[in-house]
């Protein structure tokens, strides 16, 4: 790649990812040329998608939260493990609206989404498991039960803390960790049954990303 032509792809990236931020992933890509200091033709010819440009945009940050995910794995005490890396988790989904898109809703055609959900799903899986076994979660809390309802408080997020400040995550998703914990004496069961893993696809897919009023606030996403 020419010189001029990486200092392009390089602006387009460093623009998208400030879009992104403020907009989310539905923020228009000629407004990304814009801020970039290019034209569109030039966007389209690095990026002819904007599946291709998410992947290059969050390709790193997405890396980082496998990273944790496969620290978490290695704790010995899998209620801690599962707890400091949700804790990670939904830091990152406070950072931005376009990350909080990308990891709480499921866009196709993003080649590293795509394993970045799948490394969730399994580290999710093998700590709810090692979890139980050690006696620290309710025995009948599944994956998909724990990814839907993450999935539904992380939407929340940008909203809260754009309220309560960088850090008023926090409260909701303890008190939501507390509800999964072994109960000391005999609980009812949970009511109905646990999605799968093709209906939870379904309903991330339908929940959609965020979408952004004229005003700059966060509207409700649209089920499509």
């Amino acid at each position: 790649m020419r010189r001029d032509a990486r200092r392009n792809r390089e602006r387009l990236v460093e623009a998208a990812h400030v879009v992104f931020a403020e907009q989310g992933l539905d923020a228009p890509l000629d407004v990304i040329a814009r801020r970039a200091g290019v034209g569109n033709a030039t966007l389209y010819r690095h990026f002819p998608t904007r599946a291709a440009l998410v992947d290059a945009v969050f390709h790193d940050q997405l890396a980082e939260t496998m990273s944790a995910g496969d620290r978490a794995r290695d704790a010995p005490d899998a209620w801690n493990g599962l707890t400091d890396y949700l804790g990670t988790v939904f830091a990152t989904l406070a950072a931005d609206r376009g990350t909080n898109d990308l990891m709480t809703t499921r866009l196709p055609d993003v080649e590293t989404l795509r394993a970045v959900h799948a490394h969730n799903r399994e580290t999710v899986g093998v700590l709810l498991e090692r979890a139980r076994a050690q006696g620290g979660v309710r025995p009948d809390v599944t994956t998909e039960d724990l990814l839907f309802a993450l999935a539904a408080l992380g939407r929340a997020v940008p909203a809260l803390t754009s309220v309560t400040g960088p850090d008023g995550w926090r409260r909701p998703l303890a008190l939501f960790l507390e509800g999964l914990r072994a109960p000391a004496g005999t609980s009812r069961p949970l009511p109905g049954r646990a999605l799968d893993e093709s209906e939870l696809g379904r309903v991330l897919g339908a929940m959609g990303p965020h979408r952004t009023r004229p005003d700059g606030g966060a509207a409700t996403a649209d089920a499509t």
